[in-house]
């Protein structure tokens, strides 16, 4: 019980794989090409390799049971028991049981999945009723701090915490179980401190949220128990993502050794620190590099809060101020980024070192720490795009009246009743990605290229009309990503070759980086959507990415308020749309799935932010006639939250992801009184599995129950890019089959 916590740590570390070893080893694993005891090859050297790159970095405290094969909340949720019966009863092994919550299986649909606070990675939802059994399972945890012990190296094995997980689990009464649940938790410490484990982390984030008293209660409850555990590891308690509030001084009166802070997106969290009072001895772990965004910190800056901290506290160690994971492995693998943008750049192991340093000068002296970066290059402005801000009107974030519009559409568009659609992308294959790869590589040529992707449209356009949908998609077979796409045919984006990051089990993307002010060079999507036009009379819908999840899912330059830079990005949208529109493009489709993910955590932010959000969709949506149609795509987050933000965005038809809430955010768009056009998802895209027909039907007549028919749509989920054709050709039948029994009805 007397090992000290150590001066300098992280809070986790991508576990994908410079390259994405374990995405490639994962989906190989589901192909049936690799068995379980490859995967796990492939995993076990994934872990040394980080374990050894952070001792080589001299990071005085590592952690362990970071990685996962597909989500860290579902791991926690094995390690406390919390398989649902309906795949438990599957009979499958552990393994396969695993991935069969993460993805679901032809008999059972998938766990829920959605977003992680507010960021792009995504977890899967837990699953608690009064049935759950808990049961402690800390064999991972076990098997891979033996794994870095047998290299020389301690670790602190990482659980999502008690309250959290209580609190991101679906249920009626996320503490009614509190008590199981902790008694869970104290069986595993105990096996840890059994095996040699002297530290614990276990994460509690959700306290960053609003959060009511009985649920600061549970919080001190949990964390009473569990360190008045006669054996156990001492406890380290991670929160991040802001500012603890209330739950801070909650926390510190618990026995537990030492609590994290965020010092980058909480800085609050020092007055709270500072108000609290004596801390009992407690170490504080100062969250002073950012663990979200890849700008170098400014070290000198850093160390100033972190002496602050050593002001109030006895021990203080300093970290990143979340998981490494939001960010990619190394700046090193980078060789074509401008050297200006570089200088100013790191990435997860570049972050390590910054850590490091601070670590050292905390305890040493901040007696040799380099310069802040230097200011933003004069180049990188855009004077018109900024004129063109300063000119805004509020006329130019408003269309005319809905109904209108909706008879306009109508008498261009001719669609039935509850139309049929999909959101953009179909699969992209191995032959597409290759032709990508060979046409960056410079073996095909433009004309070549050009060729086979058109190749790719005419075959989507063709499958859609056979298959009967009401308003078709061109496929977008030419598009890396949905936001890396448009980074880079803008100005102020850079993209990077290895700079990928988990988003959800084996789904990777390498966000843009925007450095600079953004502006658009030439239209950048008219001549695949006029193309695929050409080869139906139905109507095509134009697809573009919205403003704020361009930012989202990108690292955004910190130099300017968000709000500006969503306004930019919304003015290259607004151009493009009208281009589209001027090439006869009837419908065109501006996606935010990231609206929900980006809301800030504490509601007194939130209304800031909504409005510029919104603003800057409706910036961007708002240059075109009453008889164009525009639709929006949110997805995978808890829309309730952000409901009157969706209405407010003005579109004509908003499709949201809801086959795995069971179309629950229809209750909400009834609560509101929303008018429009909707399309609640009726097939999960993110599973292997075919909806049966009959499974969609119900789906359908649930939605009509909610809306009517004439402002209903059909459609899946999300895009289809990561299916295979075999399984969007079948479920995509189901689909228009089901649309035209409940339209009959």
């Amino acid at each position: 019980m007397s090992t000290p916590f150590g001066q300098s740590t992280v809070l986790g570390y991508p576990r994908i794989g410079a390259n994405r070893e374990l995405k490639k080893a994962v989906e190989a694993y589901w192909a049936g090409s690799v068995d379980a005891a490859g995967l796990e090859r492939t995993a076990a050297g994934l872990r040394v390799e980080v374990w050894r790159a952070l001792r080589d970095a001299r990071l005085d405290a590592i952690p362990s049971n970071v990685f996962s094969y597909y989500d860290h909340v579902l791991d926690t949720a094995v390690a406390v028991g919390a398989i649902p019966t309906r795949f438990a009863r599957l009979g499958l092994s552990a393994l396969d049981t695993y991935f069969a919550m993460a993805r679901g299986v032809d008999a059972e649909p998938a766990l829920e999945l959605t977003k992680w606070f507010d960021t792009n990675y995504h977890y899967l939802v837990p699953e608690i009723d009064s049935d759950t059994v808990f049961t402690a399972d800390p064999a991972k945890a076990l098997r891979e701090y033996a794994e870095a012990a047998e290299l020389g190296i301690t670790t602190r094995p990482v659980l999502v915490g008690p309250a959290t997980f209580l609190l991101l689990a679906k249920g009626d009464d996320p503490f009614a179980r509190l008590d199981d649940l902790v008694e869970t938790y104290a069986r595993i410490l105990t096996a840890l401190a059994e095996a040699g484990v002297a530290w614990v982390q276990l994460d509690e984030p959700a306290y960053v949220a609003d959060r009511t008293p009985d649920e600061i209660d549970a919080l001190r409850h949990a964390y009473t128990r569990l360190g008045e555990l006669a054996q156990r590891p001492r406890i380290f308690v991670a929160t991040y993502f802001g500012e603890l509030g209330d739950a801070l001084p909650a926390l510190l009166g618990t026995p537990v050794e030492a609590v994290g802070l965020d010092l980058v997106a909480g800085p609050g969290n020092l007055r709270r620190l500072a108000a609290a009072g004596p801390l009992g001895g407690k170490t504080i772990v100062a969250g002073l590099v950012d663990g979200r965004n890849i700008w170098r910190t400014d070290l000198r800056a850093a160390v100033a809060v972190g002496a602050t901290v050593a002001g109030l506290a006895d021990h203080v160690a300093v970290s990143t101020s979340c998981s490494l994971l939001h960010v990619p492995v190394d700046l090193g693998a980078e060789t074509r980024l401008d050297p200006r943008l570089s200088e100013r750049l790191a990435f997860a192991r570049q972050k390590v070192d910054e850590v490091v340093v601070l670590g050292r000068a905390l305890r040493d002296g901040a007696t040799s720490l380099p310069a802040p970066v230097p200011a933003t290059p004069a180049q990188w402005r855009h004077d018109d795009v900024r004129g063109r801000l300063t000119a805004l009107r509020p006329t130019d974030r408003q269309r005319g009246d809905y109904s209108t519009r909706a008879t306009r559409q109508q008498e261009r568009l001719g669609l039935p009743e509850l139309p049929t659609t999909t959101i953009g992308s179909f699969p992209q294959t191995g032959e597409l990605r290759k032709a990508r790869a060979a046409h960056r590589a410079g073996s095909l040529d433009d004309a070549g290229y050009a060729s086979r992707m058109r190749a790719e449209v005419e075959h989507v356009i063709r499958l859609q009309e056979q298959l009967g949908l009401d308003v078709l998609v061109h496929g977008e077979p030419e598009r890396n990503d949905m936001v890396q796409y448009f980074g880079e045919q803008l100005d102020g984006f850079a993209a990077t070759e290895h700079g990928w990051v988990q988003s959800y089990g084996s789904r990777c993307v390498r966000p843009p980086i925007i450095y600079g002010d953004v502006a658009r060079r030439a239209p950048m999507t008219v001549e695949w959507s006029t193309y695929a036009q050409s080869l139906t009379s139905k109507p095509v819908k134009g697809m573009l990415t919205g403003p704020v999840t361009i930012l989202a899912w990108s690292f955004v330059r910190s130099d300017q308020p968000l709000a500006d830079t969503a306004d930019q990005v919304a003015l290259a949208l607004r151009d493009e749309c009208r281009d589209l529109e001027s090439a006869g493009i009837r419908v065109i489709q501006v996606d935010e799935p990231a609206l929900r993910e980006t809301l800030p955590l504490r509601k007194s932010d939130q209304k800031a932010y909504l409005d510029w959000a919104v603003g800057a969709f409706r910036l961007a949506t708002s240059g075109v006639a009453d008889d164009t149609q525009i639709h929006t795509h949110l997805c995978y987050s808890e829309f309730g939250e952000v409901i009157s933000a969706i209405d407010a965005l003005d579109a004509d038809v908003t499709s949201i992801e809801a086959s795995r809430s069971k179309m629950e955010v229809l209750d909400d768009l009834a609560a509101i009184g929303y008018g429009r056009g909707v399309g609640p998802g009726v097939w999960d895209i993110h599973s292997p599995r075919v909806p049966p027909r009959d499974e969609v039907i119900e789906a359908l007549r649930r939605a009509v129950a909610a809306v009517p028919a004439r402002r209903l749509w059909a459609n899946p989920d999300c895009g289809l890019k990561t299916r295979a054709y075999p399984e969007v050709e079948a479920s995509l039948r189901h689909l228009v089959a089901a649309a035209a029994e409940v339209r009959g009805n």
